[in-house]
């Protein structure tokens, strides 16, 4: 059974990371981002890559990375998510480097782990294991693309066959779409090259939805992070905000709201926890892995990201609204979150999407 408590060695990287985070990012960054999209955010993924070694968790030792597993790689989008820090983990650290391993791939992973390279899946950001399809010349939206180096692009060559294809900066156009949650920017990738081919045909296509398979899982720890710091800012709010010479806290029907929440946040926890500790131990035990035990990984990985994509949405909507008037304004940090959680509700697949593959994984029919 899969272990939901955090190991030392993960409360200690989460304090890595958050004491990193209070000292290199600027609380006021994401909101600014909305009005200067401009602005060069990669000093923050350098200092946590070169500090921390965040961008080779899930790379083995051999290749220069960390070996760490998926619960530690968890516990840093929920510190990342919590921040809502602009860098390209998800994307690069967890989708592309995933893909990378399941093609066996030894020549751009070492790089990537350094943190010297920065590289992206080039499918639409709502794309999901086994739902995508190859790219032609041209798609959009792509997660991670404008600080990317390296794009992994699946396409079909001249026999038809899926190739997973390394393409470089200069070998693509980029123009930047605006997003709702703009610590996250998009764009539209239009290939002018054809780059060097990873893996092919069934290889590719397992590649591919490696990648997305793991975004998906631990998008719920990002999705986690985001509904606590919901929870602890509104509690905070809620203890010192002074309404009829009483503590808003204090009065019923808050504490009703914020109870709720919290139980909304301890399913969320454990979901988010079992999906990325599912993940873990199937890496451990790599093609041994039994067709049972992939279901369950797969039933996790559906289970998490409907769930939590729906409780950060919640949390961070409930937040503004017991922020009362200060919430809806530029100023409170209140809508940061709210963005980033309504944009992660469409990254990867949809809740709605995830609950149709649930149904299917434990055989519940349709109505």
């Amino acid at each position: 059974m899969t272990d939901l408590l955090y190991t030392d060695v993960e409360e200690s990287l989460r304090d890595s990371v958050r004491s990193t985070l209070q000292r290199s990012l600027d609380e006021g960054l994401p909101a600014r981002l909305a009005d200067e999209p401009d602005t060069d955010v990669t000093a923050l993924w350098r200092t946590l890559a070169e500090q921390l070694g965040v961008a080779g968790l899930l790379v083995p030792e051999s290749l220069g990375g960390v070996g760490a597993s998926a619960r530690e790689a968890a516990v840093v989008l929920e510190e990342l998510g919590r921040a809502v820090a602009p860098t390209p983990f998800l994307t690069s650290a967890v989708v592309a480097t995933s893909a990378l391993l399941s093609a066996g791939d030894e020549t751009h992973l070492p790089r990537l782990a350094s943190g010297e390279v920065v590289a992206t899946l080039a499918l639409p950001w709502t794309a999901r294991r086994g739902a995508w399809t190859p790219v032609e010349h041209v798609v959009s939206p792509v997660a991670g693309a404008l600080t990317a180096d390296l794009f992994l692009v699946p396409v079909t060559d001249e026999g038809g066959v899926t190739s997973l294809r390394a393409v470089g900066r200069d070998e693509v156009e980029l123009e930047p779409i605006t997003s709702l949650d703009m610590t996250r920017p998009l764009a539209r990738v239009t290939l002018t090259g054809e780059g060097a081919e990873i893996a092919s045909g069934d290889a590719a296509r397992a590649a591919v939805d490696a990648g997305l398979a793991a975004g998906a899982a631990l998008l719920a720890s990002e999705q986690l992070g985001v509904a606590r710091w919901c929870l602890e800012t509104t509690v905070e709010y809620a203890e010192t905000r002074v309404q009829f010479a009483r503590p808003i806290g204090s009065f019923q029907a808050i504490k009703h709201r914020l109870a709720d929440l919290y139980l909304l946040l301890v399913g969320a926890q454990a979901a988010a926890r079992h999906a990325a500790g599912t993940m873990a131990d199937g890496a451990l035990r790599g093609s041994s892995v039994a067709p049972q035990d992939a279901v369950e990984g797969r039933i996790a990985t559906a289970t998490a990201a409907a769930f939590c994509s729906d409780a950060a949405v919640r949390s961070a909507e409930e937040a503004l609204q017991l922020h009362g008037g200060i919430g809806m304004t530029w100023e409170a940090a209140v809508h940061t979150r709210l963005k980033r959680a309504k944009s992660d509700q469409l990254a990867l697949g949809t809740p709605d999407r995830h609950r149709s593959d649930l149904a299917e994984l434990v055989d519940l029919p349709a109505c």
